[in-house]
């Protein structure tokens, strides 16, 4: 072999091995269980938030792990104490692509129960920032908290935004996944729902990806707590977050059969949502008929870009009334849903322009999604063109 042919080889095994390790990028999910060590977190009827969030937090890794294309990065898989920010520098050193925190709710009142999803933002309900209040008051446990968090009063959830302004590139996706945790704790729990929030975590605060704040179920609730604090509800839970991850990573990174989920399974970003904190859902009534819908794509083989506005069963004229002033629109039936969205393109620029005016309008939890050939495609694969 003369040396222009082998070096040509060795060119053609480099980007054969480039192009292999680029289409065999996992997906990395970082897995944080709440509390540790001598933080018990919430405490009632004998169950323990931080027993229960580690074990919760182990059983999705373990479902997480039998896939091919997810790593998972847990921030701690023993009873330790791990600082809030050491819990989010975990998953930036990573690089992971989503950070999901696991907690138990409690409340001295008792007949409190459901399941809440919170993303990273500023609240001006109550009961949010009393979550935050709660969750953030670990800090004073760890060593020279008040030099490493100077400028921030855990008392006061609000003093986060002294420190940096909030990150909102993530939030439309922390939405998204949100949104699918609680669908599947309904759907698969059978949880009540209280919805995606939003609220001042310093643990999310300082994660820069995606990243929710998961509480689970209300160990002071009796039945619920029962439920928290056993093996087979543990598990249902668990199966119920994996769940909901693959489906996110199916959208919006990249998606195989082994991501497939049931039917059943296969629910909207946001369903419910909290009044205070992104969008309102809509109200649900009963539509037999199915709406027409607009061709995706803008041409056969190029990407097209669309902003989703919202999710719902009810059927809406597409005029600019029912989108606070918003044309083209479009929609599409998926089951019982109609998903409602906004503008048309094929500059990914152009359709992030789209977003902003989306949010303006008062859609806080719309997001962009992606076309080609006809089908959605994650905004990942289309953007590779």
């Amino acid at each position: 072999m003369n040396a222009v042919k082998r070096v040509s080889c060795v060119v053609l095994l480099f980007f054969s091995a480039l192009a292999f390790s680029q289409s065999g990028q996992k997906f990395k999910v970082a897995l944080d269980a709440g509390h540790g060590d001598h933080d018990f977190g919430a405490v009632y009827n004998g169950h323990i938030e931080k027993k229960i969030a580690l074990a919760v937090v182990l059983k999705v890794g373990k479902i997480l792990e039998q896939k091919s294309g997810v790593e998972v990065i847990y921030t701690r898989k023993t009873d330790t104490f791990i600082d809030l920010i050491e819990r989010a520098n975990i998953a930036n050193r990573a690089d992971a692509n989503i950070f999901v925190s696991i907690h138990c709710n409690a409340n001295k009142n008792s007949a409190a129960c459901g399941s809440e999803t919170y993303v990273m933002g500023m609240s001006k309900n109550a009961s949010n920032l009393e979550a935050a209040k709660k969750e953030n008051e670990v800090i004073t446990m760890e060593k020279d908290y008040q030099q490493k968090y100077k400028g921030y009063d855990p008392k006061s959830p609000e003093s986060i935004v002294g420190l940096t302004i909030m990150q909102e590139e993530y939030l439309e996706n922390s939405i998204a996944l949100a949104g699918k945790i609680q669908n599947h704790f309904i759907d698969q729990v059978g949880s009540k729902s209280r919805g995606v929030k939003q609220a001042p975590f310093m643990v999310l605060h300082k994660a820069y990806m995606p990243r929710v704040l998961i509480e689970m179920g209300f160990i002071s609730n009796p039945e619920e707590g029962a439920k928290l604090d056993s093996e087979a509800g543990q598990q249902q839970i668990a199966e119920a977050i994996a769940n909901a991850i693959m489906s996110y990573k199916k959208e919006f990174f990249s998606g195989d059969d082994d991501d497939d989920v049931k039917p059943s399974q296969k629910m909207e970003p946001v369903k419910a949502v909290d009044s205070q904190a992104v969008n309102k859902p809509t109200v649900k009534t009963p539509e037999s008929k199915k709406p027409e819908t607009k061709p995706e794509p803008i041409s056969t083989g190029v990407a097209s870009f669309k902003v989703q506005l919202s999710a719902s069963s009810r059927k809406l004229d597409l005029v600019p009334s029912n989108f606070n002033g918003l044309n083209n629109i479009s929609v599409s039936a998926e089951g019982s849903l109609y998903k409602y969205m906004y503008g048309e393109t094929s500059s990914y620029e152009e359709a992030k322009k789209m977003l902003a005016e989306a949010k303006a309008k008062g859609f806080s939890s719309a997001f962009v999604i992606a076309f080609k050939n006809g089908r959605k495609v994650s905004v990942q694969e289309a953007l590779k063109q």
